[in-house]
């Protein structure tokens, strides 16, 4: 079978950037959604989200790609998605796993350990019950379950200063943990990034027969996104209502949209393909 030069693998936030900041539709995003997915061509979400939210999404979605959860900290792939399974993952409720970090408890351990000193300036989920997760999201009460159910890492909602918020990182980090500012929360897991783990799974996509060569778009719009923005071949920075956008080293190939969330979501994609060198019509389909 002939090669395909180069394989274009799309990698996108949820929260803010696919997904509504305020009511979590994705619908302007649809049209786009639906191109991408008569050609072919993956959209992977890559999120601060749990696997159960991301299987809910992907349903609602008609998304049947590997997904990447809590800020890069694992990769689902859909167990015989690929020819074979990948090195180094394990076959967990019928997908392959690559985990990049200890799990969620060990993260909650490290914060309690430090609970005396910032019990006045933080929330964890943890502590949390569904309905005060519900009100600290936004999320009905079915999405905020499934949003508790962490694996990897602890959502911090910090109501502290910044003064403190320093304080806490360095507290936290000193003993392995590393902190990621999302659209919301501050996220405390292991050294883990969206931008590892979409390396490690394009990786994995060049490894299939069909495949010579893979070129990336990611798109985000918080700082947990900003590392897979600047690894990407092309990023798209989505515009926020409730922040500035993110400003990235990279001096070339960057989109920033109009618009916010599945609007400019929508604008930025299709700027972005209609620039592309080479046709996206039709991508052979080249895994499992």
């Amino acid at each position: 079978m002939t090669k395909l030069t180069p394989t274009l693998l799309v990698y996108s936030d949820m929260d803010g950037s696919l997904l509504d900041h305020f009511s979590y539709t994705h619908v302007p995003a649809k049209p786009i959604l639906d191109q991408l997915k008569k050609a072919g061509i993956p959209m992977i979400p890559a999120t601060s989200k749990t696997r159960a939210e991301l299987i809910e999404l992907r349903r609602v979605l008609d998304n049947h790609h590997p997904f990447i959860v809590e800020n890069g900290a694992a990769v689902f792939i859909p167990e015989g998605y690929f020819k074979k399974q990948p090195a180094g993952t394990r076959l967990v409720d019928n997908y392959w796993v690559k985990s990049f970090c200890a799990p969620r408890q060990q993260w909650l351990d490290l914060i309690l350990d430090n609970w005396a000193d910032f019990s006045d300036d933080f929330t964890t989920f943890a502590e949390s019950s569904v309905e005060e997760i519900v009100e600290m999201t936004g999320l009905k009460h079915e999405e905020a379950k499934r949003a508790s159910l962490r694996e990897y890492g602890e959502p911090v909602k910090w109501n502290g200063s910044e003064e403190q918020l320093k304080r806490f990182s360095w507290a936290l980090e000193r003993k392995g943990a590393y902190l990621q500012q999302g659209a919301r929360f501050i996220h405390v897991s292991g050294k883990t990034d969206k931008g590892m783990a979409m390396q490690w799974l394009s990786l994995e996509y060049m490894r299939q027969p069909t495949v010579s060569d893979c070129y990336t778009i990611a798109i985000g719009d918080g700082k947990n996104d900003i590392a897979m923005l600047e690894a990407a071949d092309h990023a798209l920075v989505i515009r926020s209502p409730v922040h500035d956008p993110l400003q990235l080293s990279r001096p070339d190939s960057v989109v920033i949209s109009e618009g916010f969330g599945p609007e400019g979501w929508a604008e930025g994609m299709k700027m972005i393909l209609e620039s592309l060198p080479f046709s996206t019509r039709n991508q052979e389909k080249f895994y499992g």
